[in-house]
């Protein structure tokens, strides 16, 4: 069986009892990070044996994996914060399990962008998840289209990169286009700045140094 185990993606008391306990008792953890992972583990003491799972050998280890639990083990699968597959390695194991006729469970818990869509304070009943932008190819082709969407839209972007992000979607959708930033969601300074995309883009501008972990949401068009 495969198991989508959501980790928390700031404050760890945000894993979930039924998360800890498949964690604990799974054969193996196939983890994105087995690093980043060990901080989780050495919190609440799990033993499980880990591998590691990332974007670079997830063809490779997907088939290994899929013997192993059509031999009958339990493999649960973590990213280094959130839901596997969201923006994350997840999706190629999960169809090559599905095809070999294992096993799937996707345990609910927790997602970066879930939190910042509900609080930025625009509409949340029907919203678009796009994730992280193409950094060249693509990139304004994607633009245009968010340009006439008219339901919210939700984007992953890197603190380094976020001036440029606001910049371009303001080019494109209007600067005066209503949109919220959320940082370090679940943390310590978790922060979620909300306004025109031209006050947010002067405001993060004027920053010595962004930080931590970004999620910007912005209104539909219309």
């Amino acid at each position: 069986m495969l198991v989508l185990v959501p980790t928390p993606v700031g404050n760890l008391e945000d894993l979930t009892f039924r998360a800890l306990r498949v964690l604990k008792e799974a054969d193996v953890v196939a983890c994105e990070d087995t690093r980043t992972s060990g901080v989780l583990f050495g919190h609440y003491g799990i033993e499980t044996p880990r591998v590691s799972f990332h974007i670079h050998n997830e063809h490779a280890k997907a088939s290994q994996l899929v013997e192993r639990m059509a031999a009958g083990e339990t493999v649960a699968l973590i990213s280094d914060a959130g839901t596997p597959g969201i923006s994350d390695p997840g999706f190629l194991l999960v169809r090559a399990a599905a095809e070999a006729g294992v096993r799937v469970e996707a345990l609910p818990g927790p997602t970066a962008f879930v939190p910042a869509l509900v609080a930025s304070g625009l509409p949340c009943d029907r919203f678009v998840f796009e994730g992280f932008l193409p950094h060249k190819k693509g990139r304004q082709t994607r633009l245009k289209a968010l340009a006439d969407e008219p339901r919210t839209v939700v984007l992953y972007e890197s603190p380094h990169r976020l001036v440029k992000l606001l910049g371009q979607l303001g080019e494109h959708l209007g600067r005066d286009r209503p949109a919220a930033v959320a940082r370090e969601i679940s943390k310590l300074h978790e922060e979620v700045r909300r306004g025109t995309l031209a006050e947010l883009e002067a405001h993060y501008g004027a920053q010595a140094k962004v930080r931590g972990e970004i999620v910007v949401v912005v209104g539909g068009a219309g």
